[in-house]
């Protein structure tokens, strides 16, 4: 019996001293996409950043495929907000997607040949191989994203956390991230997505973590992503529009 992707028992983390995630726990089954839903300042990124360790927990403890994510860097792949990027760093599309490779070429090895084209097969598969050569500044927002995504696919890791990906995307990188992740699902691999757009939270994702400092609800989007959970989860943030008498469509978050 193999492990989870991921196990994260009673995780707790604080801000300064401001307490945002508390006692979180919840399994992770493998070859599922999973959205991280809930409001803003709920903790979604906390969620994600304290996993990979990037922040400190207080308490708590978080396992990839049964071990410490530390022993299992390989095995995970990160695509963080856009925001949070420096993007006048000079540096071209290619480059960008050549740092995914770095893990496994190990120290002191210099990318080769098939590296190259490891991370170009990459940026053609988010439609971006004709930008190659392109400086990462020079980009739209959605051409920098599905560079992110291509640079978190050529680390070809088995699982994946996604911070806000459709985030100031068009119509157009917002589809072809989606049939991506759908790719990723069907090789078997785990996609955890913070996600806020809650129309498409059915069509996108097999499970949802429902967040607010704390786990709210976390299981099958059929039977998690309801409107008693949604309202719990937001509190009087939630717009619902009826649209028959049993059937509630949700509008968003006021």
């Amino acid at each position: 019996m193999g492990h989870s992707p991921l196990v994260v028992r009673d995780l707790s983390v604080a801000y300064q001293k401001k307490p945002v995630l508390f006692d979180v726990s919840f399994e992770v089954p493998e070859g599922k996409l999973i959205g991280i839903i809930g409001p803003n300042g709920a903790g979604k990124s906390t969620l994600i950043k304290a996993a990979l360790g990037l922040i400190p927990r207080l308490k708590g403890e978080v396992l990839v495929y049964g071990k410490p994510y530390k022993q299992q860097l390989l095995k995970v792949g990160y695509v963080p907000q856009r925001e949070s990027v420096d993007w006048d760093f000079p540096t071209n599309a290619l480059d960008v997607v050549m740092m995914g490779r770095y893990g496994r070429l190990g120290w002191f090895k210099r990318p080769g040949a098939a590296d190259r084209q490891a991370a170009m097969e990459c940026l053609d598969k988010v439609g971006m191989s004709k930008f190659a050569d392109r400086q990462i500044s020079q980009l739209s927002g959605g051409q920098q994203q599905r560079v992110f995504l291509a640079r978190a696919l050529a680390q070809d890791a088995q699982l994946y956390f996604m911070d806000e990906p459709f985030v100031g995307v068009d119509a157009a990188t917002e589809k072809a991230i989606i049939s991506l992740l759908n790719d990723l699902k069907r090789q078997g691999k785990t996609v955890l997505v913070v996600h806020h757009d809650l129309s498409t939270v059915t069509d996108y994702f097999d499970q949802v973590t429902l967040l607010n400092g704390r786990l709210m609800a976390f299981g099958e989007t059929s039977e998690i992503f309801t409107e008693e959970n949604l309202q719990r989860t937001y509190g009087g943030r939630l717009s619902i529009l009826k649209t028959g008498p049993d059937s509630g469509t949700i509008l968003g978050v006021r």
